[in-house]
């Protein structure tokens, strides 16, 4: 067991944060407008 704490760890481990919350917004973004679009074609067509 190593006695310093590595700084390295945190960062590394904020960045994959970092991306995983980025990917997870970009998704739900994407799913949401596709939605979005499609209940706005379901009115057009009535």
């Amino acid at each position: 067991m190593r006695e310093a704490l590595d700084q390295w760890d945190f960062v590394l481990a904020a960045y994959a944060v970092g991306v995983f919350g980025t990917l997870a917004m970009v998704g739900w973004s994407w799913l949401s407008m596709r939605r979005a679009e499609k209940r706005r074609e379901e009115t057009r067509r009535k």
